[in-house]
C-alpha cells in the first residue's frame, strides 16, 4: 500500500512490548516500518517496505538496521514466546505437539549466503534456495507458531563445520528441552531415522513419525522389509475400522523393533479401505502403550504445525521475500516473519476481537487485509485532515509521494 502514514495499531502495541530491545528511537522505528511492511506492503523487500511509507529514510538505513544495527535476534526471539505464554490459547500445554520440518525458500540471486541448488520435490525441480529446519509449536487449542529454526549450509562452505539434517535436526530438539517446552514431537518419514529416534528418546519425550515401507523391521524374531511383511501377513481381516477427525480408515498396529534403534517401537499402518491393496501411511511411535487414536491424532497436528505455517509465512508475511545477501539480515528476517505470524495467530479466534480486526479473524490472509484496511483508512483521514486545513491536493499528493 502506497503512503503509509502511520502504523497500524497492532504495530504500535509491538513497539511498546519490544521497545526495550532496541538502543534507540531510530532503530525502533525501522522495527516498526519493517513488521508494518510485513503485514501489508505489495512487495516485502527492503525496498519494497521502504517505498510504501510517505515520509521515511533512505531504504540504505533500514537495510543496515536488519544487517548491522546492535540488536539481539535470540532476545527478540525469547520475548515473542514469552509473550505468547501470556495467552491461554498459545500457551505450552503437557498434549501439545512440537513438530519438526524442512522447507526450501527460493531466491533470485545467488550471491546470497548460503543459498544453494535444491530439489525440490513439489515442482520437480532445482532450484536456488535456502532450507530451513524449523521447529514448530501446535496447541490444542488449533493454533500454531514457529519456535525456532536452523538453516542448513552446504558441505563445501569454507571455514563453516558442516551439520546434515539429521545434526540439525536434533540441534532443534535439544533447544526444545533446554527451554522445558512440554509436547510430543512429530516429523515426516525423511525425519524418521534411528538417530533421531534414538535422540528423542533418550530425553523421554515421545514421537510420532511417518516410515517408510522399505525399512528393515524385526517381527516376532525375523527381519523382513516392511512392505513385504504387510503384503504377505497383513491382509483385509486383520484390519480394523478407526474414525478420527472425521476421517474413516483400516489400521493395525503392532510393537516391533527396527535395526540401530534401541528401544521397541510401536507402527500403525493405514489403509484407506479394507481391501486396498497398499497401505496409505505407516506411523511409528515409541510410545508402544498409545491407542491408535492417540498416534493418529498427534501426527494429525503435524501438518498444521508445518504445512499452513510455511505456507502462509510464504503468501502473506514475506517469508522468502527477503533478497540481502548478508546472513544475519536472512536470520533477522525470518525471526521478524514468525513474530509477525505470532501477532496474527494469537489475535485468530478470539471471541473478542481487536478494534483493529472489526470481526472475528480465521485465517493469516484475512488478518493481513484487515491490517490492510486498517492502514488505508488512516491515510484517508490524513488526507482529509489536511484538506480540512487548506493543504492544496498538489501538496498532498508530493507529501504521499502519489503519482
Amino acid at each position: 500500500m502506497p503512503a503509509i502514514v502511520e502504523y497500524p495499531s497492532v504495530v504500535q502495541e509491538l513497539v511498546e512490548q519490544f521497545a526495550d530491545l532496541f538502543p534507540n528511537a531510530p532503530s525502533r522505528a525501522h522495527f516498526a516500518e519493517y513488521l508494518t511492511g510485513l503485514f501489508i506492503a505489495e512487495r516485502k523487500t527492503v525496498s519494497g517496505i521502504n517505498r510504501e511509507f510517505a515520509v521515511t529514510t533512505d531504504q540504505s538505513c533500514l537495510n543496515r538496521w536488519l544487517t548491522e544495527a546492535p540488536w539481539d535476534v535470540d532476545q527478540l526471539n525469547e520475548r515473542r514466546l514469552a509473550w505468547l505464554q501470556q495467552d491461554s490459547t498459545t500457551r505450552y500445554r503437557q498434549d501439545g505437539v512440537i513438530a519438526i520440518d524442512n522447507t526450501l525458500i527460493d531466491h533470485d540471486g545467488k550471491l546470497i549466503d548460503d543459498v544453494g541448488w535444491f530439489w525440490d520435490h513439489a515442482e520437480a525441480r532445482y532450484l536456488i534456495a535456502h532450507d530451513y529446519l524449523i521447529v514448530n509449536y501446535v496447541q490444542v487449542s488449533g493454533k500454531r507458531y514457529p519456535l525456532e529454526f536452523r538453516r542448513f549450509r552446504k558441505q563445501d562452505v569454507a571455514g563453516e563445520i558442516f551439520k546434515n539434517h539429521t545434526e540439525l535436526c536434533i540441534d532443534l530438539i535439544d533447544w526444545v528441552v533446554a527451554h522445558q517446552i512440554p509436547g510430543d514431537i512429530t516429523f515426516d518419514s525423511y525425519f524418521t531415522n534411528a538417530a533421531i529416534m534414538n535422540h528423542v528418546h533418550a530425553q523421554d519425550r515421545a514421537y510420532v513419525g511417518d516410515l517408510k515401507a522399505n525399512r528393515i523391521v524385526a517381527v516376532d524374531g525375523r527381519d523382513w522389509k516392511l512392505n513385504e511383511w504387510i503384503a504377505s501377513q497383513l491382509g483385509p481381516l486383520a484390519r480394523t475400522k478407526i474414525t478420527v477427525g472425521g476421517t474413516t480408515q483400516w489400521a493395525f498396529t503392532k510393537t516391533i523393533r527396527i535395526p540401530k534403534v534401541d528401544h521397541p517401537v510401536r507402527i500403525v499402518v493405514l489403509w484407506k479401505e479394507q481391501r486396498s491393496p497398499q497401505p496409505r501411511k505407516i506411523l511409528i511411535t515409541n510410545r508402544v502403550r498409545w491407542e491408535t487414536h492417540r498416534v493418529l491424532k498427534t501426527y494429525r497436528r503435524r501438518w498444521t504445525g508445518t504445512e499452513t505455517i510455511h505456507r502462509d509465512g510464504k503468501q502473506h508475511l514475506g517469508m522468502g521475500d527477503c533478497q540481502l545477501r548478508n546472513g544475519e539480515g536472512q536470520t533477522r528476517h525470518m525471526h521478524l516473519v514468525f513474530l509477525a505470524y505470532s501477532v496474527l495467530m494469537r489475535q485468530l479466534r478470539h471471541d473478542r476481537s481487536q478494534e483493529w480486526a472489526h470481526l472475528r479473524l480465521t485465517t493469516i490472509g484475512e488478518a493481513c487485509r484487515m491490517l490492510f484496511r486498517e492502514t488505508l483508512a488512516k491515510t484517508l483521514a490524513w488526507v482529509v485532515e489536511r484538506t480540512k486545513e487548506g493543504l492544496s491536493f498538489d501538496a498532498i499528493r508530493l507529501h504521499l509521494d502519489l503519482p
